[in-house]
């Protein structure tokens, strides 16, 4: 539920495709949100089921910890930069593009660490009193879109900027420049990106405007002015606007994203009395909760009407829609499940208990083939090495069969020497005198609080609440 995941600005960041700024500056954990959801994903044709789980079973069959990075520096990057970034402090957020790992910090520090050398490369910020609280790999322009507050502005704005990965490569983060200078991203003002459509959303709460940016070149497409708006969700190809409710039903339209124009304007009857406790959009179906209700499904197109009974389908904690499979994942009480829009369940997954409690996706991801779900679970309750660390399960979303599993027993560091004599050069001479790995692994699996799977290179990322960063590969 996107509309249920804004994140309150703070010297503490927080990770979502939504970036809210928020009323206090007080450091509070929000709600982590960084699954790097499917509206962040491009959408790839699938491939057929049967051989998609063999080669899954192949692809993590042996994967080892391979190195450890550690975000902490003591010192600071700099000499006068704000006490509470030189704590170390958990990762709540990491972002792979090309060989290059990007990994945040609760305390608002980001470290670019190569895959190549193994080295951190720099810190990403580059002012002293800088706290970034969310990343953004925009594969358009190649490019790392920062968001962060500042103390000199009482952490109460928000400050987007966008720096070429080939500039951090070379170790000069501060050869960015600033986006959206002109809007007031002050709470409850946000920022989201949205990189199916290739777009961005911002909320000035100054003036009470909604302005829609292209995001290959970040120029100003439209603007929506109405104060009665009381939440955008953005679906491919649309928006939905959400407006104050009228008497028993809610005002809607939906949008052209690329220009925004309104294709359709209606309303939804409402219960007077109970709270809404969700409305979302995917493509023609809008999906309306309300406290204690049925889930009803509404096809906008032909006002078709499903519903769910609540006792079959309760709130969520979060949900994920599925763009390429038509479905849509619910989080709630450390489970996942997978339903359709005809109110069916399709999949419950097995051996798949979240080790977190509040259903923080930023321990989750969905690759974008939609096939595979990758999550920090809890471990086997046999597993002699499990206790006090959780494993890294690798399940099929339409089968809920897991597939693959990264535990304490199964998953001992490789040693890698060489069999060269005397002085070499060899490339495994090199990985042994670079690796930084201090932690076993059952240490690495310990309170994970971010995951990451990168696609490209078969390798799965984890941080945990000591900022270390574990890099997972065969």
């Amino acid at each position: 539920m996107d509309g249920g995941r804004r994140l309150a600005v703070s010297p503490r960041p927080c990770s979502g495709r939504r970036i809210v700024a928020s009323k206090k500056r007080r450091r509070a954990d929000g709600f982590v949100n960084s699954v790097k959801k499917l509206q962040r994903r491009e959408i790839c044709s699938k491939r057929h089921r049967a051989f998609t789980i063999t080669d899954a079973q192949e692809r993590f069959r042996n994967i080892l910890l391979q190195e450890e990075y550690d975000t902490h520096d003591p010192k600071g990057h700099c000499s006068m930069v704000l006490p509470f970034l030189r704590k170390r402090s958990k990762i709540i957020e990491i972002v792979a593009a090309q060989d290059i790992v990007f990994a945040l910090a609760q305390s608002g520090v980001c470290a670019a660490f190569s895959r190549e050398t193994n080295q951190r490369i720099c810190f990403l910020n580059v002012i002293a009193d800088e706290v970034i609280r969310s990343l953004f790999y925009n594969k358009n322009n190649d490019s790392l879109i920062t968001v962060s507050v500042y103390a000199s502005d009482n952490f109460s704005s928000l400050k987007c900027r966008s720096t070429r990965i080939e500039y951090i490569r070379r170790g000069k983060p501060d050869a960015g420049f600033a986006l959206f200078e002109s809007e007031s991203l002050k709470w409850p003002g946000f920022v989201e990106f949205d990189d199916v459509n290739g777009k961005v959303l911002t909320y000035s709460a100054q003036d009470s405007i909604y302005k829609v940016f292209d995001l290959k070149n970040y120029t100003m497409l439209y603007s929506i002015s109405d104060r009665n708006v009381q939440e955008i969700k953005i679906s491919p190809g649309i928006m939905l606007l959400i407006f104050t409710k009228v008497g028993g039903h809610v005002p809607l339209k939906i949008l052209s994203i690329e220009d925004g124009t309104v294709l359709k304007s209606f309303s939804h009857l409402l219960h007077r009395n109970k709270k809404v406790d969700f409305i979302e959009q995917f493509n023609e179906k809008l999906l309306v909760k309300q406290e204690n209700e049925n889930l009803q499904i509404l096809d906008v197109r032909n006002s078709e009407l499903t519903e769910v009974s609540k006792n079959e389908f309760t709130t969520p904690s979060a949900f994920i829609f599925l763009y390429e499979n038509q479905l849509f994942l619910t989080f709630r009480n450390r489970t996942v499940a997978v339903w359709n829009f005809r109110g069916e369940l399709v999949t419950s997954f097995e051996d798949h208990l979240l080790w977190h409690p509040d259903c923080n996706t930023n321990n989750i991801y969905i690759t974008s083939d939609q096939d595979l779900i990758i999550s920090y679970c809890k471990a086997d309750s046999d597993d002699p090495l499990s206790e006090g660390n959780g494993s890294i399960n690798i399940s099929n979303i339409l089968t809920g069969k897991c597939l693959a599993k990264i535990r304490a027993s199964n998953s001992v560091p490789v040693e890698k020497q060489c069999s060269c004599s005397g002085k070499c050069s060899c490339s495994l001479k090199t990985q042994s005198n670079t690796s930084r790995i201090r932690s076993t692994v059952a240490e690495a699996l310990e309170d994970i609080t971010a995951l990451f799977y990168d696609e490209e290179r078969n390798e799965i990322y984890t941080g945990n609440r000591l900022g270390l960063v574990h890099v997972w590969s065969n």
